[in-house]
């Protein structure tokens, strides 16, 4: 994404996490970076660079300052890939350590919840959140390393607002007014 406005990202929309403790929001991540990983079991693309990327970028940084979040977004093979056991057992024999959510289904539609939330086009995809929560990324399919290691050194180098500064960018709203989120800035 290029300069202009960032909105929010929305939250997520989980039916379980795996490697934490306890649930993680984005509300509650803010002053980090945050970098979500869409990803499926069945997917090339996720295994072979995806899931790789995710762990390099984990095992890199320091987690009170940029975080990783694998979101199991099923969209197909529900019967195969959409359980909880699962995704246990993939997490365990791909031994990935990072937070893992598994998207939220919807009732009706085969697209989960938090995957149509943030528009994803399918999997492998990259959302990253600067330290405000807004989208800084939203990238289907593999981004290469250097370009996404360019974005967090980037990221992590900007400096934190103030908690009320941040508040009124969340919002949208400033001293003049509240912008639509669909008009650029002045």
């Amino acid at each position: 994404m290029g300069s202009g406005y960032h909105p929010p990202a929305p939250p997520l929309q989980v039916a379980q996490w795996f490697n934490t403790r306890e649930p993680l929001t984005l509300k509650t991540l803010r002053g980090r970076v945050v970098v979500l990983h869409a990803f499926q079991m069945l997917c090339p693309g996720c295994v072979e660079q995806g899931l790789p990327q995710a762990r390099r970028v984990h095992e890199a940084f320091s987690q009170d300052q940029l975080v990783v979040i694998g979101l199991h977004t099923v969209f197909e093979h529900h019967a195969v890939q959409g359980t909880p056991a699962a995704l246990q057992a993939f997490i365990h024999e791909y031994r990935l350590r990072f937070p893992i959510a598994l998207d939220e289904p919807h009732t009706t539609l085969s697209i989960p919840r938090t995957m149509q939330a943030l528009a994803l086009q399918g999997t492998p995809s990259l959302v990253v959140l600067d330290r405000e929560g807004r989208v800084r990324l939203h990238h289907f399919g593999h981004l290469d390393d250097l370009r996404l290691g360019t974005l967090l050194g980037r990221l992590l180098a900007e400096p934190a607002l103030p908690a009320a500064v941040a508040a009124q960018s969340a919002t949208g709203c400033d001293d003049s007014g509240c912008r639509r989120p669909d008009m650029p800035a002045p």
